[in-house]
């Protein structure tokens, strides 16, 4: 057999890069160190940054001829990693973010799960990190059932199909021929082309042996920020998918609505507007918000090993701004649509 029947395929990593001076030289060496014995190159959609994000990738470029950089001044992730999947050489497309770090083995054990899985689209498990207190907290929280729901790619679940992969490896021929990333979508733009892929007849697959290491945003407003337009985009996608989501999306708004129900039945009850027997039955409006009270107090106060106080508070903190953020995103997005929303976490301070 020719050598090149049993070579290894080639690999385009496609990254949209912008304002991430503090993580993109990792996440591009994590990149270019991989183990891997096929061809690669780094096609980067970058964005026109303004905290030297953009010089800095110039720079790298010009050391190593594997980057190759397209212009992407929409600063919209679907629409920069259409351009680099079209500049790209190769058949296999990796999805990679600047907040991101490949385990060494990523794309040899990728590659492979793809070829043995025949499977359009392959992802892995995020292990969110962070440095200090709060970015620590925040990465504790999306490791967590409790932050983000439990969904399969943050870990626990076992390698199968799989309703989305997060990030992905995924075979150029299938991808293309559903259309690549839709361009109207900001946030929620991985779920929505899976399930195009799936819809298609093609196969997702999770293999948890792929570890992706992220980092997650590092201030209060960044995280606000961030989860309110995700949840506004994830409220878009129910508008156009249907009921084809599960249940934990719609946690965060039902404990929303809930909340806000509860204060203005504690307003009629202390003024006296509602009384009797519908002041109690109306009474179970109470029921969510003083379970998630309780629930929040119980981070508060189980202590696990060498973890202080102000830590757990912290979490409890980060898990209560993740759940209201989003909630209130996504009943905007049911109700009005996502519109021209973005994501300003990476934009404002």
């Amino acid at each position: 057999m020719a050598p090149s029947e049993t070579a290894p395929p080639g690999v385009s990593y496609v990254m949209p890069v912008f304002n991430e001076a503090a993580y993109i030289d990792d996440a591009v060496t994590s990149v270019l160190a991989q183990q891997y014995e096929g061809e690669q190159e780094l096609v980067i959609a970058l964005g026109p940054s303004t905290d030297g994000t953009s010089e800095r990738v110039r720079a790298l470029a010009e050391q190593d001829a594997r980057i190759r950089i397209v212009e992407n001044p929409e600063m919209a992730i679907p629409i920069g990693l259409n351009r680099a999947i079209r500049a790209a050489h190769h058949d296999v497309i990796v999805r990679v973010d600047a907040h991101t770090e490949l385990d060494p083995l990523y794309t040899a054990v990728g590659v492979a799960t793809l070829q043995r899985t025949r499977a359009a689209s392959v992802g892995g498990v995020m292990v969110a990190t962070g440095r200090g207190r709060l970015q620590s907290a925040i990465a504790r929280a999306y490791n967590s059932r409790l932050g983000l729901g439990g969904g399969p790619y943050h870990g626990g679940a076992s390698e199968g199909p799989a309703e989305s992969a997060y990030l992905g490896l995924m075979r150029r021929e299938p991808l293309e021929a559903v259309g690549l990333y839709d361009e109207g979508l900001k946030r929620g733009e991985d779920w929505e082309l899976n399930l195009r892929l799936r819809r298609a007849g093609h196969l997702v697959w999770l293999d948890p042996q792929l570890q992706v290491v992220y980092w997650p945003r590092d201030t209060w407003a960044k995280l606000a920020r961030q989860f309110t337009a995700t949840g506004i985009w994830r409220g878009e996608l129910v508008r156009r998918a249907g009921g084809r989501h599960p249940l934990r999306y719609f946690a965060p708004p039902a404990l929303l609505v809930a909340s806000a129900l509860s204060l203005v039945l504690l307003v009629l009850e202390l003024t006296r507007i509602v009384t009797g027997p519908l002041a109690l039955v109306l009474s179970l409006v109470y029921l969510a918000p003083v379970l998630y009270a309780a629930l929040l107090l119980a981070l508060l106060l189980l202590r696990s090993s060498g973890e202080r106080l102000r830590d757990r508070a912290t979490f409890a903190m980060v898990i209560a701004v993740m759940h209201y953020s989003w909630g209130a995103g996504f009943l905007r997005g049911v109700l009005l649509g996502a519109r021209d929303a973005v994501d300003r976490s990476r934009i404002e301070s």
